[in-house]
């Protein structure tokens, strides 16, 4: 099928068989089935797919980078968008993609903020393979129906209303697995939703003195401090999938989760609009959070490697890469430029969104070096789990967000 409607581009390297081997955490059933459109797209374009999967991120990292210093490189590798992927490529240790960017046209068909994220000091030094926003409202509508909540909610007044109409109905309102990450994650959803892009934007982009003493931070602080009571009693340490499954059964109302939740909604065999809601938040303005996954490519000995580089790096960016990619793994076409009524309400949504770049914005990840982002989402969990007021945690929100001795 993709051998079919893949750019004649790629006619003159299939013959040439470049090989990759490349690591990557794609081993949930959505996230392999994911992996195998990408590998088949490249095998179509001539090439050869060699596959080093490895459980989980941390992991994945820590085999490319013992790789590297090693002295073999992977061809490839899967990396996220963030600090860490910036010291590689400051380092020397990537090949950098500019010249397959501008070929590719990167600069008009994919979003700025994507682009900024894997732009460093002038140069492209990663192809983005998918989007996944962390903050998507997700509902089910067996629990709102059993709690007479007519639709979902569209702003943090009706946020509320659901949540009490739930809670009197006997069910869980809001399900929230209680774990640092998830804890973080939370307070992003309601800072976007809450405060608007332009306080998200003062308190992780510019880490504004003013905005982060401000009082919308303090407010925002205030109501996701309130939504603790909307939480049933088995919240700490629970999984997100585990979270996302109070949903499937209808047990709980109100989510905020990634949209890698929706697998878990279409494994159970549940439709969104049908059975479940789907909304890239509040409002139709409301900041969409952009992250994703994308590919890196670590500079081998002698340059070898670099045809089979920039093919996969073509191949990852095509149009039926792209939607083959997405349908499979529940996240969003990084091209703006594509026909996505093939995919899913959800992705629709999302892809719409995708193509308002002024309610884009940055994940935390992106913007923060690892040391802040791993206090900051310390700082919220506590927050969230004791009783500190909330002046007193703005103050150390403030506090580590302009920490001169943090990058």
């Amino acid at each position: 099928m993709l051998r079919a409607v893949l750019p004649a581009l790629f006619a003159a390297a299939a013959q040439a068989g470049p090989q990759v081997d490349v690591v990557h955490w794609w081993t949930s059933p959505g996230e392999t089935a994911a992996m195998h459109a990408l590998a088949d797209a490249y095998r179509a374009a001539g090439g050869q797919w060699r596959d080093v999967a490895v459980v989980a991120s941390a992991q994945a990292r820590a085999v490319v980078l013992a790789r590297m210093d090693a002295g073999h490189p992977p061809t490839a590798a899967q990396f996220n968008p963030s600090q860490p992927f910036r010291q590689l490529a400051r380092q020397g240790r990537l090949h950098a993609l500019d010249e397959v960017a501008r070929r590719g046209r990167w600069a008009e068909l994919l979003p700025a903020v994507l682009l900024d994220a894997v732009r460093v000091d002038g140069h492209l030094y990663a192809a983005p393979v998918a989007i996944h926003m962390p903050a998507w409202l997700w509902s089910s509508k067996a629990a709102l129906a059993r709690a007479g909540v007519k639709a979902e909610p569209r702003s943090m007044v009706e946020l509320f209303a659901a949540l009490d109409k739930l809670q009197g109905a006997g069910l869980i309102p809001l399900a929230h697995g209680g774990q640092p990450w998830q804890d973080l994650n939370l307070f992003n959803a309601i800072l976007a939703n809450q405060g608007g892009r332009e306080l998200y934007q003062a308190v992780f982009r510019d880490r504004d003195p003013a905005a982060l003493q401000g009082d919308a931070l303090r407010q925002v602080l205030v109501n996701y401090k309130r939504l603790r009571r909307y939480v049933d009693a088995a919240s700490p340490g629970r999984s997100w999938s585990d979270t996302t499954a109070l949903l499937v059964s209808g047990r709980a109302g109100l989510s905020f989760m990634g949209d890698w939740a929706k697998g878990e909604f279409t494994q159970a065999g549940q439709l969104p609009g049908r059975d479940f809601g789907c909304a890239p938040g509040l409002s139709p303005r409301a900041p969409y959070i952009v992250d994703g996954d994308v590919l890196v490519f670590p500079k081998d000995r002698d340059g070898s490697a670099r045809p089979a580089q920039e093919l996969l790096a073509r191949v990852a960016t095509a149009p039926a890469t792209q939607l083959a990619f997405s349908a499979r793994k529940g996240s969003i076409p990084v091209r703006t430029d594509l026909d996505t009524r093939s995919l899913d309400v959800c992705a629709q949504a999302g892809a719409a969104a995708l193509r308002d770049a002024h309610r884009l914005v940055g994940n935390t990840e992106m913007l923060l070096a690892p040391e802040q982002l791993t206090a900051l989402e310390r700082a919220v969990s506590d927050y969230w789990n004791r009783d500190i007021p909330a002046q007193a945690a703005q103050q150390t929100l403030a506090k580590i967000l302009t920490d001169r001795r943090l990058p």
